[in-house]
């Protein structure tokens, strides 16, 4: 009789702590639908870099249709109260299983790379046929340079089997298909070779503006001038806590922060203005630096140089040099920091944010030079070049 009081009483011992865990776990579940309700709710998310998902509108229709359903879902499951701890827990998790893939990023050892899909290569060949009809109807030096990007420069990284483009080839490919008035710059083995130095961010798919030097610098011969020694420039560490679009994709924190850096010409800076068109029709705004610091204090810190993307960005500088047309993606916004000592103006034109004419914007025949200047990776899904043919 006496045993069976003694394990009577085991038994209520050993359900205190489970009883512990049902309240607990209850209360996450009561608590956290609580918390997502009554939490403000914002439109995007600076830290994932992409909107969130508004609250569907009810009406028979979509409840009938379910769209209502699907819509509210996502809804709750962009609002959800630690959604973003929630995601690096369970990146966490993946990563110490094995995984080395999240949402189109590849985890490496100290370093993000983006999963680029094979080409659809009769886009890209539309893209070419503008560059080269682009060419024909325009009397001025064109030149063209197609940046590999880090997923090709560090492939020996990737996981096994992982599937990657070619960049080399691909560039191969375009250039090669670039009819003869436009002269290709082939930076690939520049970047290549200078791999061991910090030349593209961890976590961002941005070159650092010491990969942009590099380019710069080898690009000198063929458009005609003398690059600057890096040592003419200091060096300005401006942010040191960098986290890019890498890593709003995978939100894994294993890797380490990047630095971004200003390169500031010993003997002065002789830009005089920097004006921004962001929508046609509207007077510019003018700025006097080609850095905008007010984005060191946000995480697209990218943009403090020369802001986000825009259609048409001018910079003046003082000096005697001729006038520049880049016709580009965001990989041209650190690069043009070296070209003012060069041009005296350069316009930098980004055919994702113009629907006209090119013609209605600029004349290429008022530039001295244009410079086509895009990664691999955006020249193999851009569906905007083709305008040019327009």
């Amino acid at each position: 009789m006496k045993e069976k009081v003694i394990r009577s009483k085991r038994k209520k011992r050993l359900n205190v702590p489970n009883l512990i865990t049902c309240i607990v776990f209850f209360a996450i579940i009561i608590s956290i639908p609580i918390i997502t309700a009554i939490l403000p709710k914002e439109d995007f998310s600076e830290m994932e870099n992409t909107s969130l998902k508004k609250m569907p509108k009810i009406s028979a229709k979509t409840v009938f249709n379910r769209s209502y359903m699907n819509d509210l879902e996502k809804y709750i499951s962009d609002h959800f109260a630690g959604r973003v701890g929630w995601i690096k827990g369970r990146t966490v998790l993946e990563t110490s299983l094995g995984k080395q893939e999240r949402n189109g990023i590849y985890i490496l050892e100290n370093r993000l790379v983006e999963k680029i899909s094979e080409p659809d290569y009769s886009a890209v060949d539309k893209s070419i046929a503008a560059i080269n009809t682009f060419a024909e109807k325009n009397d001025v030096p064109i030149f063209f340079m197609l940046v590999p990007t880090s997923a090709d420069i560090y492939a020996d990284e990737l996981p096994k089997n992982a599937p990657n483009v070619n960049q080399k080839e691909f560039i191969s490919y375009v250039c090669g298909s670039l009819n003869k008035p436009v002269t290709s710059i082939d930076v690939y083995q520049t970047m290549y070779s200078n791999r061991d130095d910090y030349i593209y961010y961890r976590t961002d798919h941005h070159w650092t503006t010491k990969g942009a030097y590099l380019a710069y610098a080898a690009a000198g011969k063929k458009m005609g001038y003398t690059a600057e020694r890096e040592d003419m420039y200091d060096i300005e560490h401006a942010g040191i806590d960098f986290i890019g679009t890498f890593y709003s994709k995978a939100l894994y924190d294993g890797v380490d922060k990047d630095i971004l850096d200003f390169y500031h010409f010993t003997l002065g800076d002789n830009v005089t203005e920097v004006l921004v068109t962001t929508e046609y029709g509207k007077e510019p705004r003018s700025y006097n630096s080609m850095y905008f610091r007010e984005y060191l204090d946000v995480k697209d810190k990218y943009s403090s140089f020369l802001g986000t993307n825009a259609p048409l960005v001018t910079i003046k500088a003082d000096n005697s040099g001729g006038k520049l047309l880049i016709i580009k993606d965001s990989y041209a916004h650190c690069y043009s920091t070296f070209l003012t000592q060069h041009y005296s103006e350069i316009t930098l034109m980004d055919m994702r944010y113009i629907n006209m004419s090119y013609k209605e914007l600029i004349d290429p025949e008022e530039y001295d030079q244009v410079l086509f200047l895009y990664n691999a990776s955006s020249f193999m899904s851009d569906i905007d070049i083709k305008k040019l043919a327009y």
